[in-house]
């Protein structure tokens, strides 16, 4: 076999390589909000030199960059006056802000409590706020409006479309 052979197979080859293979066309994909990890059954404690400030556990909860969300959230607030709690379906915790959603319970622990479907608990001024219907209740009053803001740390209400029911002292 001569020389010359080898080397015109070899450039057909590579001939025959250029013009009938394409090369796969890779798609590059831009994932916008990706999990940095997943936790069940978890609780997660927050602490400062006095003790424990927050308490914050759940079924389920996906820790993204900036957010956690959570399933079956139990939320405790006891940075100030009255410790606080929020149970919930569901809740998204994002910058001392968290938004609950489907049948939360709030209640603090001088008796008061109320029941709506979603609301928003912003930590940094202790400020509870819904916009859907709601009913409110302390020892044998209740009151049941459209909408809440609650302060919590002044101990001030404000509602819209409220209906009071108060019982006097005998």
């Amino acid at each position: 076999m001569n020389i010359n052979f080898f080397f015109i197979f070899i450039f057909v080859g590579l001939i025959s390589i250029y013009n009938f293979f394409i090369p796969i066309k890779i798609v590059q994909q831009e994932f916008v909000d990706v999990p940095l990890f997943e936790i069940n059954n978890f609780t997660l404690y927050e602490l400062n030199n006095f003790g424990l400030v927050t308490l914050m556990s759940g079924k389920n909860s996906t820790r993204y960059s900036d957010r956690y969300t959570v399933s079956k959230i139990n939320f405790t607030d006891n940075s100030n006056q009255y410790m606080i709690n929020m149970i919930a379906e569901k809740g998204i915790y994002k910058n001392n802000k968290i938004a609950l959603t489907e049948n939360i319970v709030f209640s603090r622990a001088d008796g008061l409590s109320f029941k709506t479907s979603s609301a928003e608990y912003n930590k940094n001024t202790n400020i509870i706020t819904t916009d859907e219907k709601y009913i409110l209740v302390k020892d044998t009053h209740s009151i049941a409006g459209d909408s809440l803001r609650y302060f919590n740390l002044l101990n001030k209400i404000e509602s819209s479309n409220v209906i009071v029911k108060y019982q006097l002292g005998e």
